[in-house]
């Protein structure tokens, strides 16, 4: 598990993994209230997704504007989720930043595998590196979409 704190700097904006920086509220409240994928998530589910993963804040200034977050084991793969910016930003390149700052990152330089699932973000990360699944037959999942509306 990484210990070290990695951040970057472009411009006036920033991207770190000091999870003390981390704004509950922003993520909570993106996740739940506009995203397609973690729609009314209560927010100890979030924080218990923060603990358990390598995350990355976007920052102008001091205020969080994006976010995303790896399940990783450091050594052979991740799974990136929750990447988001919040919407008076998008368009100035962030999301970008943020993917720069993700591949950049020197503890996950080993990683054999990133997996990630998107419906309408492929051309982002296609500029990465990231293409289809060649073999999706070779994939499975256990998948319970309603879990927070229960």
């Amino acid at each position: 598990m990484t210990t070290a704190i990695f951040t970057t700097t472009e411009g006036e904006y920033t991207v770190s993994t000091d999870k003390s920086r981390l704004d509950i509220g922003v993520i909570h409240g993106f996740l739940a209230n506009e995203s397609y994928w973690a729609k009314d998530i209560p927010v100890s589910v979030v924080e218990k997704t923060l603990a358990g993963s390598l995350c990355f804040g976007v920052y102008h200034q001091d205020r969080q504007i994006g976010f995303a977050r790896l399940i990783t084991d450091y050594a052979a793969f991740a799974y990136l989720a929750d990447v988001f910016i919040i919407q008076e930003y998008r368009g100035k390149g962030l999301s970008k930043l943020l993917m720069r700052a993700m591949l950049a990152h020197p503890e996950l330089q080993t990683l054999r595998r990133w997996l990630l699932v998107t419906t309408d973000a492929h051309a982002l990360y296609s500029q990465f590196g990231f293409t289809p699944i060649p073999n999706p037959e070779k994939f499975m999942q256990l998948h319970n979409p309603n879990v927070y509306t229960k």
